[in-house]
Order: C-alpha cells, then sequence, then structure tokens
C-alpha cells in the first residue's frame, strides 16, 4: 500500500489504531501502570472496550479501513495513543524515538505490523534525538509544522528535516512547557485542522510566528473557548474536509465548529480519552487520505 495524503484534513481513507483490549490489556496492567504513567484515574477496561468500538465504528461508517495495531507484552497502557509512534512522510513512515521513554517499545512494534501490510519504511529518529507524532501537523505534501517542546527536542527536527529532504518546509513551532515533565503537551493539543483553509485552534497558546505562518498562507481560525481547552477541545481528528469527530460534552466548540460550516460526530471518550489526555487526533495514526 502507498502513504498518500500529506495533511490533516483530507478524506480518511486507511487508519491504524490500537484498541483498549491489546493497550491496556487486564486490570492488574491497569493498576500497577495508571499513576505512573499519570493518567488522571485509572481506565474501566470494559467500558473502555466498549466506547473503543463506538469510535472506530464511526471510522469505517465514514468510509475509511482501521487496521488495528497488535499487542506485545512491552507496550504500557500509552500504546493506544497510536498516532505517537510513527510519522508519516511522502517517502515512507519514520519511527520516532519517543519523548517518553517507556514507549519506546512501540515505534518498531507498530512499523513492523505496517509494513507487513504493505506500508514503506523510510526510517528512524535516533538519540540524542526524540520526537512523537503528535507534534507533527501536515499542512500540505511540502510543508510540516513541527513542534519543539518536552516530547520533541531540536536534534530530532534536525533528523526529521535530514530524512525529508529540502523539498519540505518544516516550520518548528516552540511549545510551552507542561506544569509536570512527565505530563504530554504535543503540538496537536493547540491545533486542528479542519481543512485547506481552516484550523481550530486555542489562541492563548499559539506563538505569534506560527499564527504568521499559517495565516500566511490564507489559513483562518476557529478558536476554542478558555473553558473547553483543558478537557481536550482543541483536539479534533478530521474525516475529511470540514467533517470532523471531537469529544462529547464541549457544546461551545461544537457550536463554532458548526458555525463554521463543520459537519460535527461525538463520541464517548471517558476511559479512551479523558483519563489518559488522548482525543480522537491521539488515538489514530492516520495512514492514507485523499
Amino acid at each position: 500500500m502507498t502513504l498518500a495524503g500529506f495533511n490533516e484534513y483530507g478524506k480518511l481513507k486507511s487508519v491504524a489504531v490500537r484498541a483498549p483490549a491489546t493497550a491496556y490489556q487486564s486490570h492488574d496492567k491497569i493498576a500497577n501502570e495508571w499513576q505512573r504513567l499519570r493518567f488522571h484515574e485509572a481506565p474501566k477496561l470494559d467500558a473502555a472496550v466498549a466506547e473503543h468500538e463506538s469510535f472506530i465504528g464511526i471510522l469505517r461508517r465514514e468510509g475509511a479501513e482501521v487496521i488495528s495495531l497488535p499487542a506485545d507484552d512491552s507496550l504500557t497502557l500509552d500504546s493506544i495513543y497510536a498516532r505517537d509512534a510513527l510519522l508519516v512522510s511522502p517517502k515512507g513512515m519514520i519511527l520516532c524515538n519517543m519523548g517518553r521513554a517507556s514507549r519506546n517499545a512501540e515505534p518498531d512494534i507498530n512499523a513492523h505490523f505496517l509494513a507487513k501490510h504493505g506500508f514503506p519504511l523510510l526510517g528512524r529518529i535516533e538519540k540524542p534525538g526524540t520526537i512523537e507524532g503528535g507534534d507533527l501537523i501536515w499542512l500540505d505534501a511540502t510543508k510540516l509544522a513541527v513542534g519543539l517542546g518536552p516530547r520533541t527536542n531540536a536534534a530530532g527536527i534536525a533528523q526529521l528535516q535530514a530524512l525529508l529532504g529540502p523539498e519540505v518546509e518544516v516550520h518548528v513551532v516552540p511549545l510551552p512547557a507542561p506544569d509536570h515533565p512527565e505530563d504530554v503537551f504535543h503540538l496537536m493539543s493547540m491545533i486542528s485542522p479542519l481543512d485547506r483553509d481552516l484550523a481550530l485552534i486555542y489562541r492563548p497558546l499559539m506563538p505569534q510566528s506560527f499564527l504568521n505562518w499559517l495565516t500566511a498562507l490564507g489559513i483562518s481560525f476557529v478558536e476554542v473557548p478558555e473553558e473547553e481547552f483543558i478537557s481536550m477541545g482543541c483536539n479534533v481528528l478530521a474525516l475529511g474536509p470540514r467533517d470532523v469527530l471531537m469529544l462529547d460534552r464541549l457544546p461551545l466548540t461544537k457550536a463554532r465548529l458548526e458555525a463554521a460550516g463543520c459537519r460535527v460526530q461525538t463520541y464517548k471518550g471517558d476511559e479512551i480519552s479523558r483519563k489518559g489526555e488522548g482525543g480522537p487526533t491521539c488515538l489514530t495514526r492516520p495512514l492514507v487520505r485523499e
């Protein structure tokens, strides 16, 4: 198969996920890991399975092929957030060196499995470089925004640029430090593209240089209100142009998206999203978009 559609808004055709049964695995594993990994609460396995089945049901109804990533004893609860371990590029998949060291088994497991499905490999990010998928946003096949922060460092970005080549413009976005060094704040925590010319943003954390770059590319903004930012209002998955999937119980953001001409579907993510702070973009590794 061929990786395609290097943007975050084209019609989603193929996507990798990891189900709770293979990430959370058991009640004992959840009990042993959730506090160390800074989940807000211990996920309930049966409820998580039901939520995830409903979530991927939406993806399938919208025409996406859903590829389920495998289990492995070395995986942690975080592995449900399938976006982070691999990057996609016009030349092939890139294995991450994770900013959270406990996740470093994921890239090889995921890449090996997807390579069997015919997706090509390009290379990997090596120490001292670190990079995670939640810090990358393709605007098109030649323009890439990368967050520089707690999970993605300058050495990782330099290696990424070398792999991609000069034909890709990499715009580096400095990210704010999280409250705790083990907490996650990715670039996609504050921006989600909705269409070629529209993005959902949380303006207070957006560097002016990044806003200027996006505006110069003809992109306008829908803004997440203050009261819905912490509850992941900015984490929205585009199923296609102005066709989005987001967490439920975010009425203000949903209304603003609809006012901007977006079709909005919601899912319940109490166990698979809210407790581990990973929204719909985190749960999915898009592989092919139109």
